[in-house]
């Protein structure tokens, strides 16, 4: 399954889906003059209420509308994403994460100007848009209907497959991964229960409670991790200056990264691919699902929800990600000594694996206990070994070529109270040991829980195991509409639309709990099934905003245009309670 997964990968993730939304993002970017500035500026007033009428058309307010886009963004790929493109990419990657989410701004606005202009209103008057829409609006203004509904459908199958990936399982692996971390009395499983039923009961009210919901829950929790993260750094500022500019060097390829600690090296390429992937991961710029949170606003104006949307990368690639990547980096979490070493290199051997040719298996006495300074940081009693039966644990091995890897294992314990390490075969030509060092292994959102505890002990505790479960649970109610609206279009003009959108949200809430069975183990096998979900998203979206941009604008810039000339009626800002609880304006 990996094999076929990663192979589908390499075409939707390809140099050319890469280049693609690069030239998407800076083509944006000039289309609409820095169209970043009015975001900044315009958006904040619009979020306020400054614009609104009693009589605008939609379901939620502008505030609330960018709380659920920033609910589904701001989430474990905030925590857990990040801490993955600085393990696999170095600091260099933070530096690329930067860039796309400085130009996504401008494709945030494109896609979701287009989606606004595109919406549609049920009998009801439930709102709906989203790429599904543009681009069948685009090709039936050419004649060509059909065309346009079956590319259409098939970004539908997309974005449901980037909620069940992405929007749904990356979170739910994380919240348990990161909770059994610290609570190992607490099953994984019983993680993905509760998530599931959550979710579940959060969905039933539909977008007006996920609206409700998001509105309060975003504010709060990222209010939290700032400040947790902003103490860290205040503790560390005397290793900031060094940081940025280690990032920027690495990240223009003018510093190598060097091999050390746990950390193995990065190229300029594998810097730029791993912060380009976590970056869009984390934001979702070029994605198409922002566009559907955004299309439930109240607005008349189109290009008005477009700016409120260049907003949500800003808050959440430049703001809540570079404060978990300074914090993994200052810490030294990133690049830390190993959490126990055996005395010397002759009690770790490498063997040939029993009947397969080229392949390795490394063999290893019981384990030491965990150094001081390591039972320090987890909090661990001095006369435990601090070792914990099922841990992920590796060690760096060295090829023929002097290229470093890691060796993967799992630890066990046994009845006599020691632990061993059972290790994964590998493929090698006379490989060796290169330290004797055992590094646990933190994936995901453990590496930054790991980071604030090496500051302030316990700290990750509390702090990366409550934001988690609040990321995630505001995510996954997020991507959860996203992928019910795509099923709504596939479905809506069927006589079973109400069974099959009854099915997904079984098929979604089951899927919470499947995540957090142990099938997936690894940082690469977690971005195995983002990058999946990421790359259907991608690779249909990218096209539509492409080709159907410029209708989208026409309209920016006559907005703009009508914007500085002071044509737009203002109104007394709403109160913060009442922007929150997305009361209508009294005018």
């Amino acid at each position: 399954m990996e094999d076929f997964i990663n192979l589908i990968n390499s075409y939707l993730f390809s140099d050319v889906t890469v280049f693609a939304l690069l030239f998407a993002a800076v083509g944006c970017t000039l289309w609409t003059r820095f169209g970043q500035y009015y975001a900044l500026g315009h958006g904040v007033s619009v979020i306020r209420g400054v614009y609104d009428r009693s009589d605008d058309p939609g379901a939620i307010s502008h505030f609330q509308a960018l709380s659920a886009a920033l609910s589904a963004t701001v989430g474990l790929g905030n925590i857990g994403g990040v801490a993955v493109a600085i393990a696999l990419g170095g600091p260099g990657a933070v530096f690329w994460m930067w860039m796309i989410g400085l130009f996504g701004m401008a494709l945030k606005m494109t896609e979701v100007t287009q989606a606004m202009l595109s919406r549609r209103f049920d009998k009801e008057g439930n709102p709906h848009g989203g790429p599904m829409y543009v681009v069948e609006d685009g090709f039936t203004e050419w004649g060509l209907p059909k065309v346009g509904r079956f590319f259409g459908c098939m970004f539908c199958v997309a974005a449901v497959v980037g909620a069940i990936t992405g929007g749904n399982m990356f979170q739910a692996w994380n919240v348990a991964a990161v909770t059994n971390q610290y609570f190992s009395s607490i099953p994984r499983e019983a993680v993905g229960v509760i998530l599931a039923m959550t979710v579940a009961v959060v969905v039933i009210g539909g977008i007006q409670r996920i609206g409700a919901v998001a509105g309060r829950l975003v504010p709060f929790m990222c209010g939290i991790y700032l400040i947790s993260g902003f103490y860290v750094l205040a503790v560390s500022m005397d290793q900031l200056p060094g940081i940025l500019v280690m990032i920027f060097r690495s990240g223009l390829g003018l510093e190598d990264s060097s091999a050390g600690g746990a950390f193995l090296g990065a190229s300029l390429g594998t810097a730029f691919i791993w912060g380009v992937k976590r970056a869009l991961f984390s934001s979702e710029s070029g994605w198409g699902s922002a566009p559907i949170a955004h299309s439930a606003a109240r607005t008349d104006e189109p290009v008005r929800e477009g700016i409120v949307a260049g907003l949500e990368p800003f808050i959440d690639t430049l703001l809540v990600c570079t404060v978990t990547a300074l914090v993994i980096l200052c810490s030294g979490a990133w690049n830390r000594t190993a959490e126990a070493s055996f005395v010397s290199l002759s009690e770790v051997s490498i063997t040939a694996a029993e009947a397969e040719s080229g392949k390795w298996q490394l063999v290893t006495p019981i384990l030491p206990s965990k150094s001081e300074e390591s039972k320090r940081i987890q909090q661990i009693p001095v006369d435990q070994s601090g070792w914990q039966d099922g841990e992920s644990v590796f060690v760096i091995a060295e090829d023929s070529d002097g290229r470093l890897f890691r060796v993967q294992g799992t630890v066990s314990l046994h009845q006599d109270s020691t632990y061993t390490a059972t290790w994964e075969t590998f493929e090698g030509k006379e490989p060796k040991i290169h330290a004797p060092g055992i590094f646990v292994n933190f994936a995901g959102a453990s590496l930054t829980a790991h980071a604030f505890d090496r500051v302030i002990p316990g700290l990750g505790l509390w702090l990366v195991v409550l934001a988690s479960w609040l990321f995630a649970v505001s995510t996954m109610i997020s991507w959860y509409y996203y992928g019910e609206q795509a099923v709504y279009y596939v479905v809506s003009q069927g006589s079973l639309a109400k069974v099959f959108l009854f099915l997904y949200k079984l098929a979604y809430c089951a899927l919470a709990f499947v995540a957090t069975m142990p099938f997936i183990r690894t940082d690469r096998e977690l971005d195995m099934w983002t990058t999946l979900g990421m790359g259907c998203m991608l690779v249909m979206n990218i096209p539509i905003v492409i080709v159907f941009g410029s209708k989208a604008m026409r309209e920016y810039h006559q907005y703009i245009r009508k914007l500085k000339a002071g044509e737009f009626r203002k109104f007394k800002p709403q109160a913060v309670v009442d922007m929150v609880e997305g009361k209508l304006p009294e005018n």
